[in-house]
C-alpha cells in the first residue's frame, strides 16, 4: 500500500509521478502513517493552471480535510464513498493511523436497470409513532438521514434503475410533504395519493385504481434496499407471481441459556446462547396490477392480511432474499441511529 501514502514533504512533482504510477490518481499524505491529507490527480491539475510550482511540496496541492473511516466503521465504505462522490477512502485507527484504503471500483457492483420502467408506490400516510418525538414535529418520510429526508433517498434509490414514476400514499402531515417536494427540481413524475382516513399498508393503494396497469414496486417510506433489485423483478415476472416479498435474512443470538421442558416437567434439552435465523419482511414488494383492482376502494386494509387472503386462495406469493446488511430500516429510534451510521451520516 506504499504506493498511496506519500510524505507532505515530497514534492508535487514526486506526487504526480506517483499517482501516475499506481494508477488510481490518488495519494493519501501522511506524517509517520498518520493520516493528515489526500490529494488527486485533479488537485495537482488545479494547482498547474494555477501556474504552480511543481517542485512546491505536496502540501501546497493537497486536501487537508479528507473523507475518512476509522477501523469499526470499514463496513460503510461503500454508502460513504456514495454519498461523497468520491472513489476511494482510507480507513484509520483511533490514532489517525493509515490501515488501508479502499476504492469504490473494488467493492461496487453496478446494478443493471428494470426490462421496462416500473412505477414505484410509497407508503407514507402513517404517524411513525415509534419515532416520537421526531414525528411529533415531521412526517416520517421527511426525517434527515444525512442531508436528505429518508424519501428522497428512497427515490433516488429507485432512479438509479431509471424508475421515473413515482406515487406517495400520505395523510398524516401531507402539506408538509408536498411543500417539500414542490420545492424541489425533480427528473421524476411524483404524483400524491391523499388518504382522507387511515387506510393501513393496503388500504391505501386501493386509491389507485385505474392509475397503474403493470408490475409495480410498493415500499414503506422508511427503508432502503441495498441489493440489485432487477433479479427480484426477474424473479417475480418468471415465477408468474401475484405479490413478491423482499425478505432480508437475520441472524440473532439469544443471550441466555435456552431451556427445552418435555411434558413430564423434565429437562429435554439445553442450549447456551443459541443463534437464530429466521426471514423477515422489509416492507418492500414486487406486486401485480390485479392487487389493487381487487381491493375495495378507500376501505382500510393491511397488507399483511391482502397477502394472507391470497395464500389461502392459492395465489402464488414469492419471496426474494437479501442478506441482512442488504436491508436498512429506521423504523425505531435505535434503528435510525444505525441507518444513518451506515450511510456514513
Amino acid at each position: 500500500m506504499n504506493e498511496l501514502y506519500i510524505e507532505e514533504n515530497k514534492s508535487i512533482l514526486e506526487a504526480m509521478q506517483q499517482i501516475n504510477q499506481n494508477a488510481r490518481k490518488i495519494l493519501f499524505v501522511h506524517q509517520n502513517k498518520k493520516l493528515l491529507a489526500s490529494v488527486t490527480d485533479g488537485d495537482i491539475r488545479r494547482w498547474m493552471m494555477k501556474n504552480g510550482d511543481l517542485q512546491s511540496p505536496v502540501r501546497c496541492a493537497a486536501n487537508y480535510q479528507p473523507i475518512y473511516l476509522y477501523e469499526e466503521q470499514a463496513d460503510v465504505a461503500i454508502y460513504t464513498m456514495k454519498k461523497y462522490q468520491i472513489s476511494a477512502i482510507p480507513i484509520v485507527d483511533k490514532n489517525q493511523i493509515l490501515q488501508k484504503v479502499i476504492f469504490a471500483t473494488d467493492i461496487i457492483k453496478e446494478h443493471g436497470f428494470f426490462e421496462k420502467e416500473v412505477p414505484v408506490v410509497i407508503m407514507a400516510g402513517g404517524r411513525g409513532t415509534r419515532l416520537s418525538p421526531y414525528t411529533n414535529i415531521l412526517p416520517k418520510p421527511l426525517i434527515p438521514i444525512g442531508d436528505y429526508p429518508i424519501v428522497e433517498h428512497i427515490i433516488n434509490r429507485f432512479c438509479s434503475y431509471k424508475c421515473r414514476q413515482f406515487y406517495m400514499i400520505v395523510n398524516y402531515k401531507r402539506n408538509m410533504i408536498k411543500a417539500y417536494f414542490d420545492e424541489l427540481e425533480k427528473e421524476y413524475q411524483l404524483d400524491f395519493i391523499v388518504e382522507e382516513k387511515v387506510l393501513g399498508t393496503g388500504g391505501g393503494i386501493s386509491l389507485l385504481k385505474g392509475k397503474i396497469k403493470d408490475t409495480f414496486i410498493l415500499t414503506n417510506c422508511d427503508i432502503l434496499i441495498d441489493d440489485d433489485l432487477t433479479k427480484a423483478y426477474k424473479q417475480h415476472k418468471e415465477s408468474g407471481n401475484i405479490i413478491t416479498m423482499i425478505c432480508s435474512l437475520k441472524n440473532f443470538m439469544i443471550p441466555y441459556g435456552v431451556v427445552n421442558i418435555g411434558e413430564d416437567g423434565m429437562i429435554q434439552s439445553m442450549q447456551e446462547k443459541p443463534h437464530m435465523s429466521f426471514f423477515t419482511n422489509t416492507g418492500c414488494y414486487f406486486v401485480e396490477p390485479e392487487v389493487i383492482e381487487d381491493l375495495e376502494y378507500n376501505k382500510p386494509a393491511d397488507f399483511p392480511i391482502v397477502i394472507e387472503k391470497y395464500m389461502e386462495e392459492g395465489k402464488r406469493i414469492g419471496v426474494y432474499p437479501i442478506g441482512e446488511d442488504a436491508w436498512l430500516d429506521m423504523g425505531q429510534l435505535d434503528e435510525l441511529e444505525k441507518m444513518k451510521a451506515r450511510l456514513g451520516c
